[in-house]
């Protein structure tokens, strides 16, 4: 069955009294408050948190009825939910800071690391284009920090979180009613409906 939040940070305590080993957490983006829920697992004693854990979801065949299993890959749209989580918690917490969703170019490593991550991790785009991927994945990053005069990962690390922005609303401004605004004012323009 489904853990209940309190569950889950007993467990992590639970865990990092008895292990020696670094303990992280791959989370869901459905807490009530991703934000408390982290901060209670790192109090409970967790070195990281992943974002974030993909469920799959089944589908319905309509010809036979059926539930089938549906394993659909990450796309690289799917990066904004654990970037904007990275960047909003990056200054809050100590604990390491992982993207596990949505990374599939060098540039969605750079923006998850200028968020504030300590490591971007990948499984789609290797499933999709091979284990080569990964080194055009280096590749990319490696080209964009020298054309924006980076010199290494770690002056990188937090450069755009909320605390470090300039415009420190923006992580948590990106909600519906504004995105909204600003499609519709594009579609508008570009079909020119009034």
């Amino acid at each position: 069955g489904q853990m209940i939040e309190g569950e889950q940070i007993a467990l992590v305590e639970l865990l990092t009294d008895q292990l020696t080993i670094p303990v992280a957490v791959k989370i869901s983006p459905f807490y009530t408050s991703v934000a408390a829920f982290a901060v209670a697992l790192e109090q409970a004693g967790a070195d990281g948190i992943s974002m974030f854990n993909r469920f799959y979801q089944p589908d319905l065949d309509l010809e036979t009825l059926k539930v089938m299993a549906r394993i659909a890959l990450s796309t690289p749209e799917e990066l904004r939910l654990p970037m904007r989580w990275i960047g909003i918690l990056r200054d809050h917490l100590k604990l390491s800071l992982a993207v596990t969703t949505g990374v599939h170019s060098g540039e969605d490593v750079a923006k998850v690391i200028l968020a504030g991550a300590d490591v971007a991790m990948t499984a789609s785009a290797v499933l999709r284009h091979g284990p080569e991927h990964v080194a055009t994945m280096l590749q990319g990053l490696r080209d964009w920090m020298g054309d924006h005069d980076y010199d290494s990962v770690t002056q990188m690390r937090g450069a755009v979180s909320q605390g470090s922005s300039a415009d420190p609303e923006a992580f948590e401004r990106a909600n519906y009613i504004g995105n909204l605004a600003a499609y519709t004012s594009q579609y508008q323009a570009a079909h020119q409906v009034r």
